[in-house]
């Protein structure tokens, strides 16, 4: 369990009661020795429209009740009326009766093969779950997936940028800023962007002490184009991984260069890296 999955349970919770309507939903992340295995369970603490705290702080093993199948086939998983399903088992039956919860629904958050997290959304009475409640739910659960896997990334390319003695371990740092400049464009989410992009920042400021002379203001997407420069990018090379056309990031660049006061790639490079903008 990580700080993301928690704080990503909890927007994802709150989106799937405002966009479905349903008048109880929940859900919570994942722990375990095991990814995938029967050490993982999941403890619920994300709770909207409950009226007892029965479910709050539940802890469901790997396999048990209709969150622990759902965690353990790794696919959405539905009953219209729980305490007389034949599908699922009854660990669950106490705390689910409290809170008086009859048709419920249970969507893993998967990724990268691994059960993160599950969300659940429930009625008091035992009807079926309209189909556009069930889409919702899936579509919530895969949004929130998404973003598991870009803060994954980022991570990732964070602790692979831990300096080292060696010189030339700083061209895997700059490779890592730009990798991270990459990915903040592709998220949707206007905060996970601004710490990806903050992040990279941090670490054009671990780069060598600036040389004091005044810090042109480059735009983000100036500064996207030209991290990527920088490691060595064609343009067209560049333009693939920002999303952008050639022309685009030509235009990008020849903005870039004009703000550092440069003439050339290479001395535009140059004074961002002087200036503290690069690593």
């Amino acid at each position: 369990m990580t700080r993301d999955d928690e704080g990503g349970v909890r927007t994802a919770v709150l989106s799937l009661h405002r966009t479905t309507g349903l008048p109880v939903v929940f859900g919570g992340a994942v722990s375990g020795n095991a990814p995938g295995g029967a050490d993982d369970r999941l403890r619920i603490t994300e709770l909207v429209g409950n009226t007892t705290d029965s479910l709050d702080g539940l802890i469901v093993r790997h396999g048990n009740g209709l969150g622990g199948k759902a965690m353990a086939m790794g696919r959405p998983l539905w009953v219209s009326n729980y305490p007389h399903s034949v599908s699922i088992s009854h660990d669950y039956d106490k705390p689910v009766g409290r809170e008086g919860l009859l048709s419920i629904l249970a969507v893993p958050i998967v990724v990268r093969r691994r059960v993160r997290g599950v969300l659940y959304g429930a009625l008091r009475e035992p009807l079926s779950l309209a189909d556009r409640v069930l889409g919702a739910a899936v579509q919530t659960a895969r949004d929130l997936e998404q973003d598991l896997a870009v803060q994954d990334r980022a991570h990732e390319a964070l602790a692979r940028s831990r300096p080292e003695p060696a010189a030339a371990r700083w061209e895997e740092v700059r490779a890592v800023q730009a990798e991270l400049r990459a990915l903040a464009d592709r998220v949707d989410d206007a905060a996970t962007r601004d710490r990806l992009r903050e992040a990279s920042l941090r670490l054009a400021a671990a780069g060598p002490e600036p040389d004091g002379s005044p810090r042109p203001a480059l735009s983000p997407r100036e500064l996207d184009v030209l991290s990527h420069v920088a490691i060595g990018c064609t343009n067209a090379e560049a333009a693939a991984r920002l999303g952008l056309m050639p022309e685009t990031v030509k235009s990008y660049l020849r903005s870039a260069m004009r703000k550092l006061d440069s003439h050339t790639r290479l001395e535009a490079v140059t004074t961002a890296r002087r200036t503290g903008l690069l690593p």
